[in-house]
This record gives structure tokens, sequence and C-alpha cells, in this order.
């Protein structure tokens, strides 16, 4: 059985609309450029806005100009996860509520996992773009909130449906001035989350990126004239649908399979299988994730958009040119299915807080799939997974609440070896400098911060290093979450490179002895107590003698 929850589908076939002849091409080409640069602004003001440490430090947000039918124009170069399926979280709001019913004030909110969201601290808010009272196009922007209820401060690892995680909200229309800024929506979430001052704070600057964002399409309407701007944008989207679909025609037919797991579903030591059958046909790519592993009962289910996130962003770092736009027009060539009830497509009300990492491993079978076709294109599989680790205190009344997420090793490539510590390729978030956790968090404070030396695997190139984190925990009653992967299974190598190292974690305990903890955790930390966090290599590209396996 194949299921698609959502409105639309992906990737109709169609004949591809010939340039509009009418449209000046140098106009055509400062006003695409316009929109992206429009996008990244919004996303700079979003994450400058902020007053998180999530989405002000770690960059874990991002924004995009969408058209007046909710297709993606343009977005920043951001969070891969959060950014290939806005189109798709966009679609239910504007089914539900007509854009052609929208006023001024009006804005789309979506956070749902089963009605296009992804996982419930992602908040998605789209506001309509009106010139001389016509609806031009959508300003959008998501950020990963701090905070946003549910059964545990930050996140819950032992949810065991999506009511224990948070707020949901629907798809839903709201007005700015009637339901935020003191008005009921404002109201209703702040007294449902612990942090309210950072979390409505990080709304705020999802507000004022969309409104940079309206204020920017309405400037080129106002140069351009609002139909050349329309045109412009239509031209976008099918002069990139035309680049992917020449890029397709490059790789060659066939059904490649490609196979990935996650280590265990936080309770059980199995281990689930990712699997994946991609076929490509002429200027078209199927994607079929059959034969993988049932839903699970804790929170590692990915819902469906982050699926369809996961494999655009694998297919476009394969497939197509760095500098062609990632935006709806470059996804019409691309089919996604898998079976309802998986874990890469789960049936409500599973919960889903730790999608991104079923989502990297379906990142890595996509990869390993082209590797039959490209070997040239693709790396070896890389740590990949988001160390997530969330701190939390509640002191003299009042919730304090750190969360990150670390990278680790890159896999290597067939010119140049894996990168040294860095952020997953499905998240794509910064560090956050030591600096600024010391100013912000007073319960803890970071004793190491380092590279893990020798855990990339050996190979004609050698894969990335990981990272090493230590904390030493300053106050008492202190609550860990963390998830995690690659603790039992490692990185791969490819055509003969070795894999990286596993991930590890343990606590080290001041009244003696050490904790070893697991990939997907929850513990009481003390007084004195240290963390040492490890994250896993990437995996060596080619025999180390430098003579490739095929």
């Amino acid at each position: 059985m194949t299921h698609n929850p959502l409105p639309g589908g992906r990737c109709p076939i169609r004949k591809l609309r010939e340039p509009d002849s009418q449209l000046d091409p140098i106009d055509q080409t400062i006003i695409s450029q316009a929109l992206v640069a429009t996008a990244r602004e919004m996303g700079v003001k979003l994450v400058r806005s902020a007053y998180s440490t999530i989405l002000r430090e770690a960059a874990d947000g991002s924004a995009a100009i969408l058209d007046e039918k909710g297709n993606v124009v343009a977005q920043a170069e951001l969070i891969p996860l959060q950014l290939g399926t806005i189109g798709e979280t966009f679609r239910p709001c504007a089914l539900t509520f007509p854009p052609e019913e929208l006023e001024e004030g009006d804005f789309y909110i979506n956070n749902s996992p089963f009605e296009g969201g992804q996982h419930l601290p992602d908040v998605y808010i789209f506001s309509p773009i009106f010139f001389e009272g016509s609806l031009v196009g959508f300003s959008a922007s998501v950020a990963h909130h701090l905070d946003f209820g549910g059964g545990a401060p930050g996140m819950n690892p032992n949810a065991t449906d999506i009511y224990q995680e948070g707020i949901i909200i629907p798809p839903s229309r709201y007005n700015l001035e009637r339901d935020w800024n003191g008005g009921g929506l404002q109201r209703f979430i702040t007294a449902n989350i612990r942090i309210p001052e950072l979390t409505i704070g990080d709304f705020n600057a999802q507000f004022s990126a969309n409104a940079i964002g309206g204020q920017r399409v309405r400037q080129l309407c106002r140069k351009y004239g609002m139909d050349t701007v329309r045109a412009a944008m239509q031209t976008h989207l099918d002069y990139s649908e035309r680049r992917m679909r020449k890029a397709i025609t490059e790789i060659p037919d066939g059904v490649y399979a490609g196979e990935d797991a996650l280590d265990d579903d936080g309770i059980h030591d199995e281990p689930l299988p990712i699997k994946t059958s991609v076929t490509v046909s002429g200027d078209r790519i199927s994607v079929d994730f059959a034969g993988s592993a049932p839903q699970v009962q804790l929170n590692l289910n990915c819902p469906f958009t982050s699926t369809i996130s996961a494999v655009l962003t694998a297919i476009k770092s394969v497939v197509s040119s760095p500098d062609a736009s990632f935006n709806d027009g470059l996804t019409r060539p691309i089919t996604v299915r898998a079976p309802h009830g998986s874990i890469v497509n789960p049936k409500p009300p599973a919960p889903v807080r730790a999608r991104s990492v079923a989502a990297s491993r379906i990142f890595d079978a996509v990869i390993k799939a082209f590797a039959e076709a490209v070997p040239d294109r693709v790396i070896a599989t890389g740590f990949g997974d988001p160390y997530s680790l969330c701190f939390s205190s509640f002191s003299e009344g009042s919730y304090s609440i750190y969360i990150e997420i670390f990278g680790g090793g890159y896999g290597a490539g067939p010119q140049s070896n894996g990168c040294d510590g860095v952020s997953g390729l499905m998240s794509n978030c910064s560090n956050i400098p030591v600096e600024a956790l010391d100013q912000k968090y007073d319960f803890f404070r970071v004793v190491e911060y380092s590279l893990r030396v020798g855990s990339g695997g050996e190979g004609a190139f050698r894969g990335g290093d990981g990272l090493c984190r230590t904390y030493e925990i300053l106050a008492e009653d202190i609550t860990l979450a963390h998830y995690s992967d690659r603790y039992r299974r490692t990185s791969d190598g490819i055509f003969g490179g070795e894999p990286g190292a596993s991930a590890r974690g343990r606590v080290l305990r001041a009244a003696g002895g050490t904790t070893i903890m697991g990939s997907k955790a929850g513990l009481k930390l003390h007084r004195g107590d240290v963390l040492v966090c490890e994250t896993g290599g990437g995996g060596g590209y080619g025999k180390p003698s430098g003579k490739l396996e095929t």
C-alpha cells in the first residue's frame, strides 16, 4: 500500500510551458534574483530578531517567498529539512481558508505533523502580500521554538502520542492586529508554554521576517508592475523545472536500491530499516519506501512531509547544479511514495519529535541508491544525525531550557576528505558559542569543546571527525533529554572506505561511578555531574590504498 496524505501530490506529468516571450529577460533575471535576495534577507531578519539561543545562535529557522497559489519561488539557504516542503505545509491552510478571502493583517499558521507540518516545535507562519488590494504572494517563515508545551520541558523523550509533545495548531487563519499583540492566539500560546518571553519573542521575529519579505515584494511591484512580478515568479519556477529535468536526463535510466537503518526504537535493540527504490526514467525520478520499518511507539516517526524534504535534499545534492534555485519548480519532476503506517509516513497520533533521526537515514538511503548510478557524484555516509541535547531547570518559579543540535563528521567524497565537526545535512544548524551559553545559563558550563580526532573512517579520502563536548552541572535536579543515532551502527564507508566511529555519551557522577547514556535517553543530573558527549565520524571514500571498489 502506498499513501500520499498531502493535497496536490507531487510532480504531475505535464507539458512544459515555454518561456514568456513578452517578459524582458533582463527584468526576469533582476526580479527572480531579487526574490532570492528577499528570502535570504528574511532569514537574516528572523535570526537577528530572535530571543532564544536555538534560533538566534543556532539559526534553527527558515524563510521563503511563495506565489499567490502557494508555490515556493525562493527560499533562504537555512534548514533543508524545514525548507523542502513549505508549499506542502501551506496547502492545507489554503484549502481550509481560501486565499481569496484573506484580508490585510491576516496570516496562516500550521504546525500539525499530519496536516502538512513537520514536528510541533517548528511553527510555520504565512503572511499574504497585497499590492493595491490584490494578492501577489506570501512571505513565509518557520522557527524551531525552544518550548511548545507538552509533557516535559523542551522535549519529551517518553511521549507515546503527539498530544504529549506539545500544542497542535491545525491549519488556521488569524489576524495580526486582532489575535496577536495581546490577542486571543498569543494569550492561548503564552498560557501553555514554560518560557513565554523567549517563545513569543521568536514568534515576533517570524512576523518581522515576513513583514520585510512583503515590503520587498511590494517594492518590486511598484518598480516593475504587479503583473510583471507575477509573471517573473512563474517563469522562475518553470526555469528551475527545465534545469532539473535536463539534469535528470544525465542520470542513467534504471531502478536503484538503497538501504540504511536506525539503531533502534528507543525501547528494543533491533534496527529499523529504511529501504528505498529510486527509479530514473527520462526526465523524471520516483522514490518509493516500500519495505521500510513500521511506525514505532516513541518519537522517531518521520511525518510524510519531512520524508519528502529528506528525499528532495538528497536529489538536489546529487542531481542538480549548486546554483539551481531550490523551489517548487525544481521539485515537479519528483514523486515520493511511502507506506502509510510506516516510520517514514506514520498514522496519527504517533509521536514525531525526533523525526530528524529517521530523516537522516532517509537521506542516506537515497544517496546509497544514487551511488549505483553516479558513483562520482556521491559521498560516503556521515554521522549525519542530529545529536540533540536538552537541559532544563526549574528554579524560583520559572524554567530555564537549553537545546542544542550537534553535528559530527561528514562522509568523504571522490575528491576530498569529509568535513570535521559540522551539522548534519538535514539540519544545517550552527553551533551555539560557548560564550553565549555562559551569558544565558547558570546551571551548567562547557568545560571541553573539541574535535574527536581519529573518529573519521580511513580511505583514499578520509571521513570527517566528530565532536566532543563536555558539560559540568552546577545545580541540583537538572533534567536531561537526548536523542540521536549511530551509537550501534556506524556510518558506512563507500567503495572500500572504512566506517567512522560510532557516537557515545556518558555521565561521570559526582557521587561516584559512570552512567552510560543511550542514543535515546532521559536522565536526572545533579551538581558536580559531568556529561561527556561524543558524536560519530564520517565514512571514508575508496580503499586507503587509493583503489576504488565498485
